[in-house]
């Protein structure tokens, strides 16, 4: 209840009406956002306004609007539109740059959960026989290199990081490998390739490359890197069994790799060799 020379409330009523601790009220006070209109010379009880009451509604709202605490001052005193403009506007482009950076960690965290849970499955069941599937094309940016057929040095590439932070460009889903020939990977030969991943905004002005946008034979590895060649004869093998004749070309996809997990022997990797008849 209010005393009865004034409306005024104590913290004790405050905080049961507008559902805020006491703790918060002193807080406000001992910053200058809410402070009591009038306060006890007997026992120091603070006393608070109708007025200042309803303060603590707005407070709540420019909270949810991710205000901080002092930034609000200007708002609470209600001196000027110019100052509820300014204010919010530098609000909109702190939140713009805050929400991009959520998608960004959103979309890394669930393009690797899905890498995750595609491995599980292809492990669970088995899944390495050959089979033909149209591959999506897409365009991303890369970085060409020597190959050292160290997969551990080329998945989790150094190069390819620093390269990303130089173009100041964010990555998300499994590292893919594009090797010009076949061939001369499978021979251990000195061979280049490039390593790429998809870009989450765009390349901007830095050299691109498209893949996909026609028919592969896939099929999933399962295990070391180390023992991929013998994805590599399946394939051709299936090929020639089926009547298809093979691109040059090919794509390793590290569906899990040395970035989730040291255990080699759970490796996924999906090669990928484009097909013709």
């Amino acid at each position: 209840m209010s005393t009865k020379e004034q409306e005024y409330y104590s913290i004790g009523e405050v905080s049961k009406i507008c559902n805020i601790s006491k703790k918060a009220l002193r807080f406000y006070d001992k910053i200058g956002i809410i402070s009591p209109d009038k306060i006890s010379e007997e026992n120091n009880y603070r006393f608070y306004s109708k007025e200042t009451l309803l303060s603590v509604p707005v407070i709540k709202y420019f909270k949810q609007m991710g205000f901080k605490l002092d930034e609000m001052r200007d708002f609470l005193e209600g001196s000027s539109y110019q100052a509820h403009e300014k204010g919010f506007r530098l609000k909109i482009d702190e939140l713009k740059q805050l929400e991009e950076e959520i998608h960004i960690s959103y979309t890394s965290v669930k393009d690797w959960y899905d890498l995750i849970l595609e491995a599980e499955s292809v492990i669970e069941n088995d899944v390495t026989e050959v089979s033909i599937k149209y591959m999506d094309s897409f365009t991303t940016c890369y970085l060409e290199q020597e190959f050292s057929y160290n997969y551990m040095e080329s998945v989790i590439n150094i190069e390819w990081t620093n390269y990303l932070e130089q173009i100041d460009r964010a990555i998300t889903g499994p590292v893919i490998h594009w090797f010009p020939s076949h061939q001369d990977k499978i021979a251990g030969e000195k061979t280049k390739f490039r390593i790429m991943q998809t870009i989450i905004t765009d390349c901007g002005d830095n050299p691109t490359m498209t893949l996909g946008g026609y028919m592969v034979a896939s099929c999933y590895h399962i295990g070391a890197h180390e023992t991929i060649n013998d994805t590599y004869e399946k394939i051709f093998k299936w090929a020639r069994d089926h009547g298809y004749q093979c691109a040059e070309d090919s794509v390793e996809r590290y569906v899990t790799d040395y970035w989730t997990i040291r255990n080699a022997e759970e490796f996924v990797t999906e090669v990928l060799i484009k097909v013709t008849r």
